[in-house]
């Protein structure tokens, strides 16, 4: 293996050619024992932080950050890295699939908040949808009937709790403003 601005080249590593947009092309895939590159997906096995094993990232294409890193098992000399083979790759994929899909929900769940709420006339479903802006965040409060028609809308503050409580003084206010007492419907 050559050299390459200071380091080992590596033919694994190369980079693909630019298409006709200037963009770069999805990565080609790639077979080798410590790095596997196929449908978007790269892992590589690197050494590992902590101790004087090894551990393994996955990689979605297009991400600065892992998905996944944990740890890989040792080759039969105790030294070395087992090398990443088709059935390991696939694993690790459904791995770090799952675990993007988990942190997806979680993050959905952290911003949207549901509420069913009882009225005389029939039940209300009340939302809060945040808006995680980084200059000026906020959160939509909304209110739907059970046929999902869509009753009010305020803009509120993104550190707004909607309880069971908050939703009924909402609706009996007549779906004004929360905390200016009026009764604008949005």
């Amino acid at each position: 293996m050559g050299r390459v601005a200071g380091r080992k080249y590596n033919p694994a590593m190369k980079s693909n050619p630019t298409n006709e947009t200037g963009e770069a092309d999805t990565p080609a895939a790639v077979s080798a024992p410590r790095l596997w590159r196929h449908n978007g997906w790269t892992a590589r096995v690197i050494k590992s932080e902590d101790d004087d094993g090894w551990a393994v990232e996955m990689l979605l294409d297009g991400e600065a950050e892992p998905a996944l890193v944990g740890p890989w098992t040792m080759g039969r000399d105790k030294k070395n890295p087992k090398p990443i083979d088709a059935p390991a790759f696939n694993t690790l994929v459904k791995t770090a699939t799952e675990v993007l899909r988990r942190h997806e929900q979680q993050r959905y769940a952290q911003y949207h908040k549901s509420i069913a709420a009882s009225t005389a006339e029939g039940p209300v479903t009340v939302t809060l949808d945040i808006v995680p802006d980084e200059d000026y965040p906020y959160a939509l409060l909304a209110a739907r009937d059970a046929g999902g028609e869509r009753l009010a809308e305020v803009r509120v503050a993104p550190d707004f709790k909607l309880s069971l409580s908050s939703a009924g003084a909402w609706i009996e206010k007549g779906f004004g403003k929360p905390g200016d007492g009026g009764n604008s419907r949005g």
